[in-house]
């Protein structure tokens, strides 16, 4: 999903810190810091040793926030590096993603949305401790030098410390002065310690599997095979007499039953033995076939024209009159978002309310969620967020799905004790959430010179937000713009151009997952565009290149980075004999990402060798991580396209686990190589923009290798891979 990164935006950011006022000796997250330590702002609170802490509202399931946030601190602190350490903040307002309006993390904004806000934070932090040394010095704030956690004036230095009570008394500046890029030492480092790999490494990181709290009970659900059935009853006897077991009770929902026990394995075995009815007339109950003929069959007329001027009618007329007409049906199955740790939440009594342990992707919906199913004061949740072990958008749902449902165990039990609720792998394929199915149909007609003259693109995938507390910001005249994006927002200047929607219906429940609808679009957009410069019998980066050359700036930095990758990967030279290029380029969450895919065929078996990647991210904060997350990404999305797939037989799940939905394994990609093009515009996302023009790329790769056009996921249908 594509958000708005606006001036106004910005400055919100920096009204709101300045709003804030000081906070003195006190962590928002209820308990007494750290002696002599002061918190000077949300963001930033230093203690007497000089030790600083930056609160983190972005929370870390390995994309980098950690040490992406800390580092806008400390680079206008000037902090020293390894002195600063980090602590995820509580559950409140002060820490709300400032488009989203709520506290959450997701759509690739962490740095976009925190850039100034965190900058603004740490330039007034060291504003103050200045003002402390100057009074103390009887210099001038002019005379004070700060320089990698010291500060200093001629032949005077202290630590941050020295001046943390002084400077907490002062007032913070409503415009502290920023530093000039050129004065960067952090922001841009090529290396750059991450903040959580020493955790991570030594164990000390704490994940939300990880807990273990005194007198807690364990629960799983027990769950339908059809999403959407509703229990009518259960029997438990067969589960009285195992080890551990504990008891059973229908969730108030009546979409589960929740099944204690003394340890998470005895409460997996305790649900295998008990039975359950199940009332499937809400449920879905059609295979695979069916469903996606069923959004073939919208193809034929979409519900919504969802592109500004669009004119179905015209376009035809437009791609009749055509010398070449290009077209090509897609389909994209059900998938997984299949992240490593699986979910869990534990949730436990407060003097006032309770607290949630929880690797939280979105505090501001987890608060009020669990309030409403307890009958208490959002205010009275308190969130403790932990370490996440992947997400790709499972831990973000609409109705905080599964912390609902550990305060709902929680009740049934009592509210008493601490219960801890865990989803196997095997829960989140039956009962999960996943990237929805999708269908795209597109029509192109080309002159005898190569020029497009009319392109037609209908699409029928089921909607990501309607019908949920998000529909009325991403939803626009029955439009939901996920479904489109990537495609009705295309940069490419294309003439006579219509987009057409329809919703695929559906009981299973979707959800985004790792770059939203740019996963189908980019897609689509890519593997024709390949088709229509072979139909015009010019270059596929020529071709490209001759649409981008306007002096539109979104145009003009996607052909930038499509020139960068192609230059890197020496398009058009020779390759050793058996090696196929191909080539994509798309713009998501405000980045463009060109790629270069090379592919060798031996014996029939297609090998990925190499993808030579090129990002327009804006202000690169952290480039060691923004290659990462790009090779992330790439992996991510090549892994599922390769192999995955969620299929039905008559509503139930076919798939189980890592056994029979195979993810990305290391010899599946030979090298992944990634450069960043210099910008100072305002950092944009890097968490999914590498996945989508990774998938058309290896596609197109692979039709140049073997002459096949793959038109559908999983490729693994169609081709055999080393």
């Amino acid at each position: 999903m594509n958000i708005d990164i606006s001036r106004r935006s910005f400055l919100a950011g920096a009204t709101a810190l300045a709003g804030t006022g000081l906070v003195i000796g006190f962590d928002r997250a209820g308990a007494l810091a750290g002696q002599g330590a002061q918190q000077f702002n949300p963001f930033v609170r230093i203690d007497s040793d000089g030790v600083v802490t930056v609160l983190i509202k972005h929370f870390e399931m390995g994309q980098g926030t950690t040490t992406g946030l800390t580092t806008l601190i400390a680079e206008e602190l000037d902090a020293d590096w390894d002195a600063v350490e980090i602590e995820f903040a509580p559950a409140h307002p002060d820490y709300n993603n400032l488009f989203f309006q709520v506290q959450a993390t997701g759509g690739s904004t962490a740095m976009a949305n925190s850039f100034m806000q965190y900058r603004q934070a740490g330039a007034a932090a060291r504003a103050m401790l200045v003002a402390a040394a100057a009074e103390a010095w009887g210099v001038s704030a002019d005379a004070i030098r700060v320089e990698n956690g010291m500060i200093r004036s001629g032949d005077r230095s202290a630590g941050f410390g020295e001046f943390v009570a002084a400077a907490s008394a002062m007032t913070p500046p409503a415009e502290p002065t920023l530093k000039d890029p050129s004065q960067f030492t952090l922001i841009g480092r090529e290396r750059l310690a991450r903040k959580d790999s020493r955790a991570k490494t030594d164990g000390s990181a704490v994940f939300s599997m990880d807990v273990r709290l005194p007198g807690m009970v364990h629960a799983v659900i027990l769950r339908p095979a059809n999403i959407g059935a509703k229990l009518k009853s259960f029997d438990a006897s067969g589960a009285a007499d195992l080890p551990g077991y504990i008891d059973a009770k229908a969730l108030p929902t009546s979409h589960g039953v929740a099944v204690y026990a003394k340890s998470t394995w005895a409460a997996i075995q305790a649900r295998d033995a008990i039975t359950a009815e199940w009332d499937l007339s809400e449920a879905e109950t059609r295979s695979t076939e069916e469903i996606a003929a069923a959004h073939m069959a919208l193809l034929d007329a979409p519900e919504y024209e969802t592109r500004e001027g669009g004119d179905r009618s015209a376009t035809a007329a437009a791609i009749s009159d055509a010398a070449n007409v290009v077209e090509a049906d897609f389909f994209v199955p059900y998938l997984t978002h299949s992240p490593m740790e699986p979910l869990s939440c534990t949730i436990e009594p407060t003097e006032t309310g309770v607290r949630v342990h929880d690797g939280c992707q979105m505090p501001g919906l987890t608060q009020p969620y669990v309030a409403g199913v307890l009958g208490i004061e959002p205010s009275n949740v308190e969130v403790n967020t932990l370490y996440a072990g992947g997400s790709f958008g499972r831990r973000g749902t609409f109705t905080a799905d599964y912390t609902t449902e550990a305060a709902m165990a929680f009740a049934l039990m009592g509210g008493n004790i601490p219960v801890k609720l865990v989803w196997t792998r095997e829960d989140d394929f039956v009962g999960g959430r996943y990237r929805p199915m999708a269908a795209h149909r597109v029509r192109v007609g080309v002159d005898d010179e190569g020029g497009i003259l009319g392109w037609d693109h209908r699409v029928a995938t089921q909607s990501l937000f309607k019908g949920t507390a998000f529909e009325q910001a991403a939803v626009k005249d029955g439009i939901d713009q996920t479904s489109v994006e990537g495609v009705n927002n295309t940069p490419y200047p294309i003439p006579m151009m219509s987009v057409g929607l329809s919703d695929g219906q559906s009981p299973n429940t979707v959800l985004w997952w790792r770059s939203v609808g740019h996963t189908h679009t980019a897609y689509a957009m890519e593997v024709v565009m390949d088709m229509v410069a072979e139909a015009a019998g010019r270059d596929p980066v020529d071709y490209r290149l001759a649409l981008l050359a306007g002096d539109d700036k979104r145009q003009q930095r996607m052909a930038g980075v499509l020139k960068l990758a192609t230059e890197k990967a020496g398009w058009g030279e020779p390759l050793p004999e058996g090696r196929f290029r191909g080539v994509a380029v798309h713009e998501s969450f405000h980045s463009f990402v060109a790629e270069v895919a090379e592919v060798s065929v031996t014996d029939g078996r297609v090998k990925i060798e190499k993808i030579i990647c090129a990002v327009d991210c804006g202000v690169a904060v952290n480039p060691d991580v923004i290659r990462a997350q790009m090779e992330g990404g790439i992996g991510y999305g090549l892994g599922a396209a390769m192999r995955n797939q969620v299929t039905f037989t008559e509503g139930s799940v076919d798939q189980s686990n890592f056994h029979d939905y195979e993810p990305l394994l290391i010899t599946d990609i030979g090298a992944i190589e990634v450069h960043i093009v210099p910008s100072a515009e305002p950092p944009t996302g890097v968490g999914e923009p590498g996945l989508p023009p990774s998938l058309p790329a290896v596609a197109n790769a692979i039709y140049a290798a073997t002459g096949r056009r793959l038109l559908s996921m999983p490729w693994s249908n169609e081709v055999d891979f080393a």
